[in-house]
């Protein structure tokens, strides 16, 4: 695919001038991510000059370019061949799909090619006070960048302020082998124009279970080796529902399996494990990411970060060099795209002289898996970490009326509350549409309303979002002996 072409201006040769006492303030932003765009947006509506620096080909990051657009249109074009042969109405026939892999690419990389236009390239376009370089930059002194061009020049360029937005590129585990085969990462696979007859997949979190889902509905065996469990950091109950449902599709779901060696010849991939060896077409590795801050320099100007170089950052996108901020994936924020663009907005408040914080006590996430999983607030586990006792239910989706007219009770809403208040603490969702009713749950938490508040509510019928009320409901009663829509 040729990358969009950029119509921007480059860097000009008074960028290095001093600034006077009345000129704007200069940004410099390392990145062209939804982090970066939303801090470079915020930093110019303050009359800042802002300066954005990309060494990539595309601008735009992870998100629109290689995560969350074209895996989602992927996920999308596989539910719906699934359901052509595993629907559960009567009078339609099932059938199976007829898969053109390289038509469904052409199409997803068509639409991701125009998000990048509209929401990048022609945002840049039409603010004059963002200026966009090309090059890779790196700290030559805690003020000023080296920018590496692809020509083999090189500028610096001196800021008053420093936001770093360089995100995070797939992990690779160290197993025997693999640095010498030819592996899938997220970004490979989504754009693969050829489906494998038989995949393995590493990994055991959000990606994945997203893409190893889709490739299976695309009509791929597919082996899942998983290190622990299926979504290891939530509540136990949905990794195991998980890993039933996906087995019942037909997934070969190994948990606590790590391979010991890797290899690859003409016939395909070998996958020796402690129980047996597998073979397979094509290994997709999806075992977590890494925070590009390698070439940056960070060590030589005081910018804390973890041992996996990971930048430490406060709640105001603050690092341990007063005047450097930090967002999104390659932070110690958690990786999800609107926590970055969050984050860069709030980075830009306070980049201009503002004081602003990220608040992320009600944080909503969302697993892409068919049905899906959604998430906010405590788990039990985590309630009792704090010294509060605990109360929650459960209810199977065999108990919501628009679930049974899908003709797909499975998954379960759960509710947490605290025994003492009843005050809802956490919602962990396992159900189609669970992306969507969990924004309801998260308003909620955040206007700390009590299972008694949610029952009370009126949800509209036929939803899938009642299932919240109807569990909120069970704290007191029994669902099964009410009516429909019983308020």
């Amino acid at each position: 695919m040729e990358p969009t072409p950029i119509r921007i201006g480059s860097m000009s040769d008074n960028d290095n001038a001093s600034r006077s006492t009345d000129a704007p303030l200069h940004i410099a932003i390392i990145g062209s991510g939804s982090g970066a765009f939303a801090a470079a947006i915020k930093a110019a509506e303050s009359g800042s000059r802002v300066t954005l620096v990309e060494g990539a080909e595309m601008i735009g990051g992870t998100c629109v370019n290689i995560g969350c657009v074209p895996s989602k249109i992927m996920i999308g074009g596989a539910e719906v061949a699934h359901q052509q042969g595993h629907h559960g109405y009567a009078g339609v026939t099932r059938q199976a799909p007829d898969i053109d892999r390289r038509a469904m690419v052409a199409q997803q990389q068509q639409w991701v090619e125009t998000l990048r236009q509209s929401k990048y390239v022609d945002v840049l376009e039409q603010n004059p006070h963002i200026n966009l370089v090309r090059g890779w930059a790196r700290f030559s002194s805690a003020n000023t960048l080296q920018i590496d061009r692809a020509d083999g020049t090189a500028k610096t360029l001196d800021a008053d302020r420093v936001l770093i937005a360089t995100g995070a590129r797939p992990h690779v585990p160290d197993i025997p082998g693999l640095a010498d085969v030819p592996f899938w990462t997220s970004s490979e696979a989504l754009v693969a124009e050829t489906l494998p007859e038989k995949l393995v997949v590493l990994g055991g979190s959000v990606v994945a279970l997203e893409l190893a889902q889709a490739f299976l509905h695309l009509g791929v065996e597919v082996t899942l080796l998983a290190r622990s469990t299926l979504l290891s950091k939530e509540d136990p109950a949905i990794g195991e529902a998980l890993a039933t449902l996906l087995a019942d599709e037909g997934m070969d779901v190994r948990l606590h399996t790590t391979p010991s060696a890797i290899a690859h010849d003409v016939t395909g991939f070998t996958i020796t494990t402690d129980a047996q060896t597998l073979h397979a077409d094509q290994l997709l590795v999806a075992t977590g990411r890494t925070a590009n801050t390698g070439r940056l320099g960070l060590g030589d100007i005081g910018v804390e970060t973890t041992t996996g170089g990971t930048i430490v950052v406060d709640d105001r996108m603050r690092t341990s060099v007063p005047h450097i901020y930090a967002v999104g994936d390659c932070t110690t924020l958690p990786q999800y795209v609107y926590v970055a663009a969050a984050a860069g907005t709030r980075a830009g408040i306070n980049m201009t002289g503002g004081d602003d914080r990220l608040d992320l006590t009600v944080l909503p996430a969302v697993v892409f898996t068919s049905p899906q999983v959604a998430t906010v607030g405590l788990t039990e586990a985590q309630v009792k970490t704090q010294g509060i006792t605990p109360s929650a239910r459960v209810l199977t989706l065999d108990n919501v009326p628009r679930a049974i007219a899908n003709m797909d009770t499975r998954g379960f809403i759960k509710l947490v509350a605290d025994a003492e208040s009843g005050r809802l603490l956490g919602c962990q969702v396992l159900a189609a549409g669970g992306g969507e009713i969990i924004q309801t749950a998260a308003l909620a938490l955040r206007a700390e309303l009590s299972v008694t508040d949610l029952a009370g509510q009126l949800f509209p019928y036929l939803t899938m979002v009642e299932g919240l009320k109807l569990c909120a409901q069970t704290f007191n009663k029994d669902v099964k002996q009410l009516s429909c829509c019983a308020g």
